[in-house]
């Protein structure tokens, strides 16, 4: 496994330099910042992840106007307390995809966030609680707590929130592969750990957060795979 040192060297040298490669680094939010996000655009992101997992992002993306008004604005206690007449209306409702299975997780995914708004004060207070060491733990308690936040769907629903957070892209597993630690996105709790093992070492050597780690992984690799969008 290389120091991240050397793989940061791989990368300035496929992107021009270290400024050009950190000018494709996106910013995190502090914890501060986190803490101030409401409950309902916590649940319109999860919401918006989960409907664009396998799907084309640009009809979520373009429908999503739509999607705020038919869920009230992803308020939390009326999505939390959804009844089968609701139910009913949005699986006629033509202003968002009708899958049953996608809008009962609004449903499910309110009342984990009034849980953890409750057991925190805030949902950003909760995501932020988890440090860049203990992140592997953040995923396992989305999937278990959550309703459809698998790793990917959660990673970049983290990602864009402005969460420091990993995403194992295909870019970021094939560098993971090159240094014998993942060749697929982990399944099991041995996996997973590993994983994170690997980048708590490339985030004490660097002293930088999961987000640059994990996007320098990415940049340090010649794709030839074509990525629609990279986070």
């Amino acid at each position: 496994m290389r120091h991240f040192n050397e793989i940061l060297t791989i990368a300035e040298e496929r992107h021009s330099g270290l400024a050009a490669v950190e000018a494709r680094i996106p910013p995190v939010k502090t914890r501060r910042e986190l803490a101030g996000i409401t409950g309902d655009r916590w649940l319109s992101d999860i919401t918006k992840n989960v409907f664009r997992a396998g799907f084309s992002r640009k009809v979520i993306n373009d429908r999503w106007d739509g999607f705020e008004a038919a869920f009230k604005g992803f308020d939390l206690h009326k999505c939390a307390s959804m009844g089968d007449d609701w139910l009913d209306e949005l699986l006629k409702d033509t202003r968002i995809v009708r899958n049953g299975a996608r809008i009962q997780s609004v449903q499910r995914n309110a009342v984990f966030i009034l849980e953890e708004m409750e057991n925190h004060g805030s949902f950003g207070v909760f995501l932020s609680g988890h440090g860049p060491h203990d992140f592997a733990t953040l995923m396992m308690t989305l999937h278990k707590k959550g309703d459809r936040l698998g790793d990917k769907t959660a990673q970049y629903f983290l990602r864009e929130a402005g969460v420091d957070a990993y995403v194992l892209t295909f870019d970021v597993i094939k560098r993971l592969s090159l240094e014998g630690i993942a060749d697929k996105v982990p399944s099991s709790k041995m996996q997973r750990q590993k994983v994170q093992d690997a980048f708590d070492i490339w985030v004490d050597q660097s002293g930088k957060n999961l987000t640059y780690v994990s996007r320098v992984l990415a940049m340090s690799v010649n794709s030839d795979k074509v990525v629609k969008y990279q986070v």
